[in-house]
């Protein structure tokens, strides 16, 4: 592996890592005050569960990045790095607007939007580079179930 690409692996994990990062940042107070007033889902995973699932889907997020940003230049790639840019700004977002500004229902919708920008990077990653595309199927996975987790948070705190 050359340096050029060793560079690209860090960049590549440490983005998503440090998105991650900073969103818990910001909204790490609101767990304990906000969140633990809501009614919950009889199937909220506990706490402790996100922290570390969500690490690990970053570096995979930051593995797949890698393996299509190292790939030669074309229109696909760039529509691929694109679209995953798309997504992490919507997974970034997220935390803000259901933990910071306590918007329920927006969070719903924006990660309907980010599970469709997630699915696109996938189709996108697929056609370049497989592998890409499957290593992100937990993630794509967990994002589903936080979305139904998401909207049941919305009907039993709505009102």
């Amino acid at each position: 592996m050359s340096k050029l690409q060793i560079i690209k692996l860090i960049i590549s994990i440490a983005l998503p890592l440090a998105l991650g990062a900073l969103a818990g940042l910001f909204t790490a107070q609101s767990i304990p005050e906000w969140f633990a007033t809501l009614n919950k889902p009889s199937f909220n995973p506990p706490n402790w569960i996100f922290g570390p699932v969500w690490t690990t889907l970053y570096i995979i997020m930051g593995i797949s990045f890698f393996l299509i940003w190292n790939q030669e230049m074309s229109k696909e790639r760039n529509l691929a790095i694109l679209v995953f840019m798309l997504q992490l700004v919507f997974n970034f977002g997220w935390s803000f607007i259901f933990f910071y500004f306590n918007m329920i229902g927006f969070a719903l919708i924006e990660i309907i939007l980010l599970w469709i920008s997630i699915a696109f990077t996938l189709v996108l990653f697929y056609k370049i580079k497989p592998i890409a595309s499957y290593i992100n199927i937990p993630y794509l996975l967990w994002v589903t179930f936080a979305t139904v987790l998401n909207g049941s948070f919305y009907f039993l705190n709505r009102g």
